[in-house]
Order: structure tokens, then C-alpha cells, then sequence
């Protein structure tokens, strides 16, 4: 992985190249290449390991000339970032060049192969072997080489292919997101919406198994698995209704600091039209109300930070619908063999849609006859479109690497979630629904009084600039909202982070915690924040520094904590989706103040389709 680009039209490729690729520099990279058919018919290539800079460098004065080129940031996973192994990768003749996303888990023996037939390798990629393995089966047709070399390929993988002899593109996926931008006289290739914005709201949205060629007037859909060829006329083309406006920073230093601002609007689109202000909760599913009636146990799959928005909605569903819920992690649900039944509902969440392990997820959950259900940001993405019905999470495009709308906007998503289907199965609870509804609509307003608090929280942050170590605490539904807090943190500012379920500590976290410590302790549930207290006082008898978060009004804190933070008072279910933001804000001018790449921390990329 991370980032592909690729045209075919009439305008000049490089420097198209280069800015798509800019705008895919949010995923995280550690080199940079671009390739480009010249109009003297030779392939040119020009790459360099660092960041896009670099390779601008090379290219200020040499811009290679040419209509049809392919570009790539590479986020390393097969031999270290330098100029040999950066992106496009060439085969043995000089005439085919490859540039890939993914993994390629047969290359080992792919490459000994090849290397036996007289192939010269130069890199230590697993890419390379593409190239070669092309260049063995080409005999005048690219397509069809591409599509008999991705025979004996096994992987998870998003490929672009180019000849300097041929007049088209050649792209396939499989388990890795890619997609082709329509043009006038012109076509695109990329593996996010957001590079080609600026030229066409109007995509194919690839299957796995789709080949297609990809020339300035015909776009050509094949297959390379087992099955019938789909027609490109055939083909769903999907409208993106996000801007390009909308991937700008408007005038922010860093993508996310602009997407926590945006939190508010976010929460307004994601309960819009679904939350009336009596309370009425409509979500237009495609799977109907008898079907969810049915149900006897829910299952939350997700990575990541959509793994604490699925153990957030673990604990809500259970008590809203009395029935079990499990959160699991995408990569363990998988690999273990889940007690799944055909009247389960799985609902997998990810901000991409693309996550591999939740991918893989989805498959093993409809191969064992549950009922599945999407929480995406993505119209078109993988996982929205193979799960039985969908929700969206509204949260417009999400550029940081570091999730911050998209999480907000899966909680709500997930609280919605958990009325609608208490309304549909007849469900009572003791839950104040007037008041939750109430807090769901005030909960934009509430955010915003947060926003306006930036500075208290940098000063927050300002005090834990030099520590090493954190740990966030939290019980019940403030425990997921700690572990999110531990993730913003180190995920941005390389301060170790950890979170407990608090009644945790004592069992050996607590040997850690010495003079000076920095401990963040959730405190919004009333219910157990006498027993949180508790774990705090331990904390505290060990001189560590603690940070509270509480609701307004909550008396006799302020003894317990070093500083204490003030939350906007609520019901409790919507508390904690409430204190995630200044937890997102403490890792963000903690980062800041550290000298961190806020947008693009090191070893990261934002959408995570390899195992």
C-alpha cells in the first residue's frame, strides 16, 4: 500500500500525477513514484524514497512529457523505503511497469521461479514479481497477460499495469480498494475518491476479481476468477456527493484539527432525517423489520478505533434490548470459528469500508447464514455494498489518518441503532427515552461549547509534553471511550498509551504508576463513579497526576483529580460520546507540541487492507 493514481487521456500525465497523489498523501507513505509513457514512446520513471517533496525535487526541471502515466506512494511492507523499492516497478524487457497496493503472499515462490527462468530482480518487493510475471505471459495483449499472470497470484491486492507499446491501462483488485474516475475523452485510476475530486464525481467502484481496461474512451470490465465477464454498461456508476471542498484543510494546519470542528455538522447529518424530535428513529434498511425481529444475538465486528465505537455499542444494545452482544476484533473473529447462527445479525463497522480483516469478517458471518448489517462512511465501498443492508455514517470525506468524525459518527450511529431496534421488537426499558432523545439533538450544540474550550485543553496537553507514559481508565460505558483516548494519544504523539477497565488496575497496571504519572480517569457514569473514585484515590497515593472528566454539577471532584475537565451535563449514553472530544484534543496538541506529523504519524496508513 497506500496511495495509487493513473491516467490515460490528452492532457500531460506527470504533473496530474503529482497533485492526485498530493491528495492522497493523508494515507501515509514513505515514498513516492510516478511512470509516464513519453511522447517518444519510452517509459520514464522517476521516484525517490521521503515524501512527496523529494520527488517534486526531481521532477522541477524534468517533467517527463506524455498522456498516460500511473503514480504510487508506497507505505512499505516488503524491503525498506528507498529509491530502489519505491513504486513503479519495472519487469526485465523495460517496456511494463506495475504499481500495486496490497500484499502478495506467494511471491517467495513466484520470485524463485522466475529468477530459475532467467528473470533479474533489482528490488526486494513483493511488486516486483508482478512485473516479471506479466512480462512472461505478454504476447501483444496486456489484458490478457495481467489476466493469466493474476492466475497463479494469491493475495489481497490493487494493481495497475501499463505498456509503453499499448494505448490503456490495465487495473484489477482483489480485497483492496480501487476505483475508476470517469472522464470526457479521459479516464482515471486511484484507490481513493478523494484524488480524483477535482476531476469527476462519477466512479466504478471495483469488485474483487474485476480486470479492466482502461483506455481514454473505453473502459472494458473483465474478470480474472471463475465467472462470466460484467459488462461496463452494466456497471453501477456511483455519484459522490462529497466536495473538494470538503478534502481542503480551509485554512487549517492540520486535516485533524478542521475534522474534530466538523463534529457538530457531522452529528446533525448522521441523526438527520432519522431522529425526529418526538423520538421516532427511521432508518430505511434494506433487511426488514420482521427479519431484525427475529434476532437472537447481536454480533459488532471492527479494527481499531471502530472496535471501541462496537464495544461502546456492546454495552448500549445489551441493556437496550436485553439480548447478548459481543464486540469483536475483525482479525480474531475471523481466524477463530465464532458461534454464528443464521438468526445473528453481525454488523461490521469501518470508516473505509475496505478494512481487509472486516472484509474477511463479512465473508465468514454470510458463510454461516447471519443477517449482516454495514456501518460505513463510504457510499460504494466494499463492505456497503457485499452486507445485506447498510447505514451510513454521514461524516463527509475523513482525511487525518487518525479517526476522530468518523468515531463520533459511529457511536451515533450505533445509539440510533439501538432505539430503532428496541421500537421494532417491542422492547421496554428503564432507559429515560425523552431524555436520550433529547441529548441526541442537543449533543451538536454541546460539542460546540467543547470546541470552544481548545485552549484549557492544550494546556492540558502542555503538561504531559514530556511524559513518556499514560494510562486512561474508565468503567462501563466510559471504558471504551478510554481506550480510544489511549489510541488518539500514541497513534499521534508516540506517547505510550494504555487503557483499563478500571477495576483493572489493581491487577498489575497499577505496579506502573509512580511519581508524576499522568492518569486520565472517565468519569461520566454516575452509577459507577464511587467505585472509579476509588481506583483514582489508588492512583493518587502513588503521586500520579490525574486528569478527570466529569459531568457538570458532580460534586466533591475536584479533591480527587490534579485538574478536572467539565463536561456539558447529558444523559448518560450520550456522555461518553461527549468526552471523547477533549480526549481528541489532548492527543492533538499533544502531538503538536511534541513536533508530530499530526495528519500522517509514522508506520500508518489510513485505510488498512492488508492483514
Amino acid at each position: 500500500m497506500c496511495g495509487i493514481v493513473s491516467y490515460v487521456g490528452s492532457m500531460e500525465a506527470g504533473p496530474f500525477l503529482v497533485e492526485t497523489l498530493e491528495n492522497l498523501a493523508y494515507r501515509g507513505y514513505d515514498s513516492a513514484g510516478i511512470a509516464v509513457v513519453n511522447s517518444s514512446g519510452e517509459l520514464v520513471i522517476e521516484k525517490a524514497p521521503g515524501k512527496l517533496e523529494e520527488l517534486e525535487k526531481l521532477l522541477a526541471n524534468n517533467m517527463p512529457t506524455g498522456t498516460m502515466g500511473v503514480g504510487h506512494t508506497r507505505w512499505a511492507t516488503h524491503g525498506v523505503p528507498t529509491y530502489i523499492n519505491a513504486h513503479p516497478h519495472m519487469d526485465c524487457s523495460g517496456n511494463i511497469v506495475v504499481i500495486q497496493n496490497g500484499i502478495i503472499e506467494n511471491y517467495l515462490p513466484l520470485k524463485e521461479k522466475l529468477i530459475a527462468e532467467g528473470h533479474q530482480f533489482v528490488s526486494q518487493t513483493d511488486t516486483e514479481v508482478l512485473a516479471h510475471l506479466v512480462e512472461k505471459h505478454y504476447q501483444g495483449d496486456l489484458k490478457e497477460a495481467v489476466k493469466k499472470a493474476l492466475v497463479e497470484v494469491q493475495g489481497s491486492f490493487a494493481l495497475v499495469f501499463m505498456h509503453k507499446d499499448e494505448r490503456y491501462l490495465v487495473a484489477a483488485r482483489m480485497n483492496a480498494p480501487l476505483i475508476i474516475g470517469l472522464g470526457y475523452g479521459e479516464n482515471y485510476i486511484a484507490s481513493d475518491i478523494p484524488a480524483l475530486l477535482s476531476k469527476t464525481n462519477k466512479f466504478y467502484i471495483l469488485n474483487n476479481g474485476d480486470i479492466v481496461k482502461v483506455a481514454e474512451d473505453i473502459i472494458e470490465v473483465d474478470t480474472f476468477v471463475d465467472g462470466p465477464p460484467i459488462s461496463a454498461s452494466n456497471r453501477h456508476i456511483s455519484i459522490v456527493d462529497w466536495t473538494v471542498e470538503e478534502t481542503s484543510k480551509k485554512g487549517y494546519q492540520y486535516y485533524m484539527l478542521k475534522e474534530i470542528t466538523e463534529q457538530p455538522r457531522v452529528v446533525h447529518n448522521t441523526t438527520k432525517g432519522r431522529l425526529s424530535p418526538k423520538g421516532d428513529v427511521k432508518l430505511d434498511l434494506a433487511v426488514t423489520d420482521e427479519h431484525l425481529r427475529r434476532a437472537k444475538r447481536i454480533h459488532l465486528v471492527a479494527c481499531g478505533t471502530a472496535y471501541h465505537a462496537c464495544i461502546y455499542g456492546k454495552y448500549i444494545l445489551e441493556e437496550m434490548l436485553g439480548l447478548p452482544v459481543a464486540a469483536d476484533i475483525a482479525s480474531e473473529f475471523r481466524y477463530r470459528k465464532p458461534v454464528v447462527h443464521p438468526r445473528d445479525l453481525v454488523v461490521l463497522v469501518s470508516q473505509s469500508g475496505e478494512t481487509a480483516d472486516t472484509l474477511a469478517s463479512l465473508d465468514t458471518a454470510r458463510e454461516l447464514g447471519a443477517t449482516s448489517l454495514a456501518i460505513t462512511n463510504v457510499q460504494g465501498s466494499s463492505i456497503a455494498r457485499h452486507s445485506d443492508s447498510v447505514l451510513y455514517t454521514y461524516a463527509g470525506p475523513e482525511i487525518a489518518v487518525a479517526s476522530t468524525k468518523a468515531f463520533i459518527a459511529q457511536l451515533t450511529v450505533l445509539l440510533l441503532l439501538g432505539l430503532y431496534l428496541s421500537d421494532i421488537r417491542g422492547v421496554s426499558s428503564k432507559i429515560d427515552r425523552k431524555q436520550l432523545i433529547k441529548g441526541l439533538n442537543r449533543l451538536p450544540s454541546d460539542i460546540d461549547s467543547l470546541l470552544a474550550r481548545q485552549e484549557e485543553f492544550k494546556g492540558l496537553a502542555d503538561q504531559i509534553l514530556d511524559d513518556e507514559h499514560c494510562y486512561f481508565l474508565g468503567r462501563n460505558l466510559d471504558e471504551p471511550i478510554a481506550r480510544e483516548g489511549a489510541l488518539k494519544l500514541k497513534e499521534i504523539s508516540y506517547i505510550h498509551a494504555e487503557a483499563y477497565a478500571a477495576g483493572e488496575l489493581k491487577h498489575g497496571t497499577i505496579a506502573l504508576v509512580e511519581d508524576g504519572t499522568p492518569v486520565v480517569a472517565i468519569m461520566t457514569q454516575e452509577s459507577v463513579i464511587e467505585k472509579t473514585l476509588s481506583n483514582v484515590q489508588e492512583v493518587r497515593a502513588r503521586q500520579a497526576r490525574v486528569f478527570g472528566l466529569v459531568c457538570e454539577g458532580t460534586q466533591g471532584i475536584e479533591e480527587h483529580c490534579t485538574s478536572t475537565i467539565y463536561l456539558p451535563r447529558s444523559h448518560r449514553m450520550v456522555m461518553p460520546i461527549m468526552a471523547t472530544v477533549p480526549l481528541q484534543l489532548l492527543a492533538y496538541y499533544a502531538a503538536l507540541g511534541r513536533g508530530c506529523d499530526v495528519d500522517q504519524p509514522r508506520n500508518l496508513a489510513k485505510s488498512v487492507t492488508v492483514e
